[in-house]
Protein backbone atom coordinates (compact mmCIF):
# COMPACT_ATOMS: atom_id res chain seq x y z
CA UNK A 1 0.00 0.00 0.00
CA UNK A 2 1.31 3.43 -0.87
CA UNK A 3 -0.59 5.14 1.97
CA UNK A 4 1.44 5.13 5.19
CA UNK A 5 0.10 5.28 8.73
CA UNK A 6 0.55 8.81 10.08
CA UNK A 7 0.41 10.51 6.69
CA UNK A 8 -2.13 13.18 5.74
CA UNK A 9 -3.83 12.90 2.37
CA UNK A 10 -6.72 14.43 0.48
CA UNK A 11 -9.63 12.14 -0.22
CA UNK A 12 -13.13 12.16 -1.61
CA UNK A 13 -16.23 11.01 0.29
CA UNK A 14 -17.68 8.03 -1.58
CA UNK A 15 -20.17 6.67 0.92
CA UNK A 16 -21.85 7.62 4.18
CA UNK A 17 -23.25 5.19 6.74
CA UNK A 18 -24.64 5.57 10.24
CA UNK A 19 -21.22 4.58 11.67
CA UNK A 20 -18.93 6.70 9.50
CA UNK A 21 -17.88 7.65 5.98
CA UNK A 22 -15.90 5.85 3.29
CA UNK A 23 -13.17 7.97 1.74
CA UNK A 24 -11.45 7.23 -1.59
CA UNK A 25 -7.74 7.98 -1.29
CA UNK A 26 -5.44 9.24 -4.10
CA UNK A 27 -3.97 5.75 -4.70
CA UNK A 28 -7.47 4.36 -5.42
CA UNK A 29 -7.91 2.55 -2.10
CA UNK A 30 -10.81 3.25 0.24
CA UNK A 31 -10.67 3.89 3.98
CA UNK A 32 -13.21 4.46 6.72
CA UNK A 33 -13.55 7.53 8.92
CA UNK A 34 -15.42 6.28 11.98
CA UNK A 35 -18.17 8.59 13.30
CA UNK A 36 -16.01 9.32 16.37
CA UNK A 37 -13.22 10.63 14.11
CA UNK A 38 -15.36 12.99 11.97
CA UNK A 39 -15.28 16.09 14.19
CA UNK A 40 -14.14 17.37 17.59
CA UNK A 41 -17.74 17.92 18.67
CA UNK A 42 -20.38 15.22 19.19
CA UNK A 43 -21.54 13.78 15.87
CA UNK A 44 -25.08 12.41 15.91
CA UNK A 45 -25.37 12.09 12.13
CA UNK A 46 -22.42 11.98 9.73
CA UNK A 47 -24.60 13.63 7.07
CA UNK A 48 -24.57 16.85 9.14
CA UNK A 49 -20.78 17.10 8.58
CA UNK A 50 -20.06 15.39 5.24
CA UNK A 51 -21.70 15.00 1.85
CA UNK A 52 -20.93 12.58 -0.99
CA UNK A 53 -18.10 13.86 -3.26
CA UNK A 54 -16.79 16.28 -0.57
CA UNK A 55 -13.00 16.74 -0.66
CA UNK A 56 -11.58 16.20 2.81
CA UNK A 57 -8.13 16.01 4.35
CA UNK A 58 -7.68 12.86 6.41
CA UNK A 59 -4.93 11.33 8.50
CA UNK A 60 -4.23 7.62 8.21
CA UNK A 61 -4.41 6.30 11.78
CA UNK A 62 -4.24 2.58 11.12
CA UNK A 63 -4.18 -0.24 8.62
CA UNK A 64 -5.14 -3.81 9.46
CA UNK A 65 -5.98 -6.70 7.14
CA UNK A 66 -6.37 -4.36 4.17
CA UNK A 67 -8.74 -2.02 6.01
CA UNK A 68 -7.60 1.58 6.39
CA UNK A 69 -8.68 3.63 9.43
CA UNK A 70 -8.84 7.38 8.82
CA UNK A 71 -9.46 10.48 10.94
CA UNK A 72 -10.61 13.92 9.91
CA UNK A 73 -10.25 15.50 13.35
CA UNK A 74 -6.63 14.31 13.73
CA UNK A 75 -5.77 15.80 10.33
CA UNK A 76 -6.52 19.31 11.61
CA UNK A 77 -3.34 21.18 12.53
CA UNK A 78 -3.62 22.84 15.94
CA UNK A 79 -1.11 25.06 17.67
CA UNK A 80 0.84 23.08 20.25
CA UNK A 81 -0.91 22.85 23.59
CA UNK A 82 -4.37 23.61 22.19
CA UNK A 83 -6.91 20.92 22.97
CA UNK A 84 -9.85 19.97 20.77
CA UNK A 85 -13.23 21.48 21.63
CA UNK A 86 -14.53 18.05 22.57
CA UNK A 87 -12.42 15.39 24.21
CA UNK A 88 -13.98 11.92 24.53
CA UNK A 89 -14.13 10.26 27.93
CA UNK A 90 -11.67 7.49 28.57
CA UNK A 91 -13.04 4.01 28.03
CA UNK A 92 -13.34 1.82 31.07
CA UNK A 93 -11.83 -1.63 30.77
CA UNK A 94 -14.42 -3.33 32.94
CA UNK A 95 -16.21 -3.33 36.25
CA UNK A 96 -13.00 -3.71 38.24
CA UNK A 97 -11.65 -0.44 36.85
CA UNK A 98 -14.23 1.72 38.61
CA UNK A 99 -12.78 3.99 41.22
CA UNK A 100 -14.84 5.54 44.01
CA UNK A 101 -15.55 9.23 43.79
CA UNK A 102 -13.13 11.21 45.96
CA UNK A 103 -16.08 13.21 47.37
CA UNK A 104 -17.87 10.04 48.46
CA UNK A 105 -18.53 9.87 52.20
CA UNK A 106 -20.39 6.91 53.67
CA UNK A 107 -23.62 7.86 55.42
CA UNK A 108 -23.02 5.57 58.35
CA UNK A 109 -20.08 3.66 59.71
CA UNK A 110 -19.84 -0.07 60.31
CA UNK A 111 -20.92 0.09 63.96
CA UNK A 112 -24.09 1.98 63.04
CA UNK A 113 -24.92 -0.52 60.33
CA UNK A 114 -24.28 -3.45 62.68
CA UNK A 115 -26.47 -2.04 65.47
CA UNK A 116 -29.26 -1.33 62.96
CA UNK A 117 -28.99 -4.89 61.66
CA UNK A 118 -29.09 -6.40 65.17
CA UNK A 119 -32.13 -4.33 66.10
CA UNK A 120 -33.98 -5.41 62.96
CA UNK A 121 -32.96 -9.02 63.59
CA UNK A 122 -34.31 -9.01 67.14
CA UNK A 123 -37.59 -7.45 65.98
CA UNK A 124 -37.96 -10.04 63.24
CA UNK A 125 -37.21 -12.93 65.62
CA UNK A 126 -39.67 -11.70 68.25
CA UNK A 127 -42.47 -11.29 65.69
CA UNK A 128 -41.68 -14.76 64.31
CA UNK A 129 -41.85 -16.28 67.84
CA UNK A 130 -45.17 -14.56 68.50
CA UNK A 131 -46.67 -15.90 65.29
CA UNK A 132 -45.44 -19.47 65.76
CA UNK A 133 -46.47 -19.68 69.46
CA UNK A 134 -50.05 -18.78 68.65
CA UNK A 135 -50.22 -21.55 66.06
CA UNK A 136 -48.87 -24.15 68.51
CA UNK A 137 -51.41 -23.45 71.16
CA UNK A 138 -49.86 -20.44 72.81
CA UNK A 139 -47.57 -19.75 75.75
CA UNK A 140 -45.31 -22.70 75.05
CA UNK A 141 -47.54 -25.17 76.93
CA UNK A 142 -47.97 -28.70 75.57
CA UNK A 143 -51.25 -30.37 75.08
CA UNK A 144 -51.37 -34.02 75.78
Amino acid sequence: MSVEVGSKVKGKVKGITNFGAFIELPDGSTGLVHISEVADSYVKDVNDHLKIDDEVEVKVIGEKEGKIALSIKKAIDRPEGQKPAYEPRQQRQGRGDRRPNSNFKPKENFEDKMSRFLKMSEENLSSLKRNTESKRGGRGGRRG
